[in-house]
């Protein structure tokens, strides 16, 4: 019976100082990079308690912290493009809540957790399924820039109705099927292949045009020494390289020396 009253009183007392401690601390601090939901018995009050200490009626009053910095979301999603490829998508969201209307998303939509699950995510997931069937798979890639800048717009525009800014968004990689992998690589193959058979080609072409012009050249010179060559410039060069003796020239009555003249008449024949 004894150890039944204590126990009784030890409750007691423990509610009263419960009490106590509730009604010595009427007061709320804000940390940094947060923003105060402010409510009445459970309901959301207009106003929202920015970073600080502030005053609340307890019991009555509540205040709900949320964060209002920065947060990044990674995200991964499968679409289709324009020619019907299967493409996956790793999204990484830098987003926050607006701070002045942080009492609105917590009354409509809930706190940071709700935000990603019910808001962000299937967002992401619509507008690249919408941006990525506007574009072929190698559009894609080639236009990576572009995709991204319609994506970020679209996406701003859809997160905005819900007081909640973008800040950037990054698409990390897109991922093919293996089959439209395979086909890229072999039109890349076949696409050098062509490049290599050209070159070839092209390298056969200039080197029989080298050909050519390198006969032309010779038949040119040829004709030039041709048509230089006369029969004064023939007898100087006779002259220019005899040795000064005269050529025996053997005959059926008796050997004989020619003399110059006659030596110059047989060059000119």
């Amino acid at each position: 019976m004894k150890q039944f009253q204590l126990t009784n009183n030890a409750g007691k007392l423990t509610a009263i100082l419960f009490l106590i401690t509730i009604l010595l601390t009427p007061f709320v601090v804000v940390g940094a990079g947060e923003r105060g939901v402010l409510m009445q018995f459970g309901k959301v009050q207009e106003q929202v308690l920015g970073e600080g200490i502030h005053t609340i009626i307890p019991i009555v009053n509540t205040v709900k912290k949320i964060s209002v910095r920065v947060q990044k979301q990674e995200i991964s999603a499968e679409a289709s493009s324009k020619d019907l490829q299967e493409i996956f998508t790793d999204v990484a969201l830098n987003w926050h809540i607006i701070p002045n209307e942080i009492n609105i998303v917590f009354q409509e939509i809930g706190d940071e957790q709700d935000i990603i699950t019910k808001i962000i995510n299937p967002a992401v997931e619509e507008v690249l399924k919408a941006v990525m069937a506007s574009y072929t798979a190698e559009e894609i890639v080639i236009k990576r820039g572009e995709v991204k800048s319609i994506v970020d717009a679209t996406l701003t525009t859809r997160l905005c109705d819900y007081h909640i800014l973008v800040d950037d968004i990054s698409l990390v990689h897109f991922n093919f099927s293996e089959k439209f992998s395979e086909a890229v690589e072999a039109k890349q193959i076949a696409e050098q292949d062509a490049k290599r058979a050209d070159f070839i080609a092209l390298k056969a072409v200039k080197q029989a045009e080298a050909k050519i012009n390198l006969a032309r050249g010779e038949a040119e010179v040829n004709r030039l020494l041709h048509d230089s060559l006369t029969a004064e410039i023939l007898e100087r060069q006779t002259i220019e390289k005899w040795d000064g003796r005269l050529p025996l020239v053997m005959s059926k009555d008796a050997p004989k020396l020619l003399n110059i003249s006659e030596l110059l008449k047989l060059s000119k024949k």
